[in-house]
This record gives C-alpha cells, structure tokens and sequence, in this order.
C-alpha cells in the first residue's frame, strides 16, 4: 500500500503534530497513552514528521491531555449504556479505537471534508464521520437528537471564531435532550503566548477564541452546568515526565496568569 501524501495547511495541520505526539509516546520505553494506532499511521503518511515542530518533550504533554479527555468521556459512557458521541475537530485522532465503544453508542467524527477524507483512506473499518466545517451548524441535521449526547472538543474550540463556537454550542445544547461537552479551551493571555508554541507556529495557524473562565462558557446558554474546571497544569502524569519538564509546570502552577491559560473544562445539560 502507497503512503498517505498529505498536504495539509493552518489549523489542519495541527493534527499532523498532535498525531505524531502521540506516535512518539507510544514509541517511548514508558508509553503514557500507549496509542499503538496512532504509531502505525504515521508510518503509512508520506510526511516529514519532524518538520511539525512536535518533539519527545512535547509528546508527552499531548499523551497526558487526551488520557484526561479519555478519561471524562469513559465515565460518561458508562454511565449512558445509549448516547451519541460528537467528536469535533477529530483531526486524525483514534479516540473511537482507543475507547473502542459498544454499539450502542452512535459516534461520528467530524472535521474538514479534506481531513475526513485522510481519515476515511487511513481508518477504513471506523465509525459515521462527517466532512464538514464544524460551524456550518446544518451538518447536525445528519445526526439522529433523541440520545443524550457527548461532545469532545480536543484542541479545537480556541481556533473558531468566538460568535460562531458560542453558535455551535447553543444549537448541540437546544437540539439534544442532555448532555456533557468535555473539552481544553486557553485564556485570552494563553492565546497570546501560543506564538511560542513551536507547532502552532510551524503550522501558521490562527487562534481566536480565548475563554476567560467558566462563567464565559455559562453565558452561552441557560442550560448549561458546570461539572469540573480544571488548570491543564493539575492533571494527573506530569510526574513522569523529563525534570525540565516537571520544573515548568511546577512554575506554571504558582503564577496564576499562567495556571489559568490552559484549562480543562467539563459542562453538562
């Protein structure tokens, strides 16, 4: 089988970095997420990976944050024998290999037409995906609303335009019964420093939307609740990281503008 060729640009080909992040973990002595998957596919993409910007450092850091978001979303599935899982700017991510759902749970993932097509050539057994902005918000009509509903939003939220993502988080909360949005989101000073984020910076891509704390998100809409706000420098496997590593987020935690610009944030309807 020839390589994938991939000729991805902005936003897109942050999954290019995100992806090999986690191939690079799962390539390490101590995998910290272990996404086999995710190593297999790198090397059927006729890519230079190491032109990303993503490193072992780094790769880290990615493995623990969708660890996390793993996390959230099991519990929410164990709790819903039936749901509808929406993964939004799912990127080229294995998330549905990872948690391997039952059929029961209808999951789709949604992204770029461009990107869904990659997807469809790499994981050709996977589930319902839809190629789609995810801000041209009639692509919901394709998804069935009578199910409680899990949005995952990994690595996305802070590149919409603030109106249109506080647009799509209003129309998935008024079309589904109940639900739960599990997501990173950055501050406003966050989306100030991400000019040193290597493969952001690599990829030229453009960040817009910095939420300032929970009670933006609750401003969205009535229904909303939260459930957990967490600093992205609190979650758990940072320990087992390099020592230069452990020493910036150790620093990052006791100077509040920099524990506040990453969080975790998990909202329910």
């Amino acid at each position: 089988m020839a390589p994938e060729k991939v000729r991805l640009t902005a936003e897109k080909a942050t999954l290019l970095a995100t992806l090999y992040g986690r191939a690079l973990d799962a390539r390490s002595p101590r995998p910290i997420l272990d996404d086999r998957l995710a190593a297999a596919t790198v090397e059927r993409i006729d890519h230079d990976f190491s032109d990303t910007g993503m490193d072992q450092r780094m790769a880290g850091s990615v493995a623990i944050r969708a660890r996390f978001l793993d996390g959230w979303a099991r519990e929410f599935l164990a709790r819903h024998a039936e749901a509808t899982v929406l993964h939004l700017g799912c990127g080229l991510d294995t998330r549905a290999h990872r948690l391997d759902p039952p059929p029961s749970i209808d999951w789709y993932d949604v992204d770029y037409p461009d990107v869904i097509d990659l997807r469809r050539r790499l994981y050709p057994e996977e589930h319902r995906t839809i190629g789609t902005s995810v801000t041209d918000l009639g692509w919901l009509d394709q998804v069935p609303a009578g199910k409680p509903v899990l949005v995952i939003a990994e690595g996305l939220f802070y590149y919409l335009d603030p109106a249109e993502g506080r647009a799509l988080v209003r129309a998935i909360v008024d079309r589904f019964p109940s639900g739960q949005f599990v997501f990173d989101a950055l501050s406003p000073f966050g989306l100030r420093l991400q000019k040193l984020n290597k493969p952001v910076r690599k990829a030229e891509a453009t960040m817009h939307w910095g939420m300032d704390g929970p009670a933006d998100l609750l401003s969205i809409s009535p229904k909303l609740r939260l459930v957990t706000a967490m600093s992205a420098f609190d979650l758990p496997g940072y320990g087992s990281l390099s020592a230069s590593h452990r020493i910036s987020v150790g620093l990052a935690k006791v100077v509040p503008g920099f524990r506040r610009m990453a969080a975790f944030y998990r909202l329910e309807f």
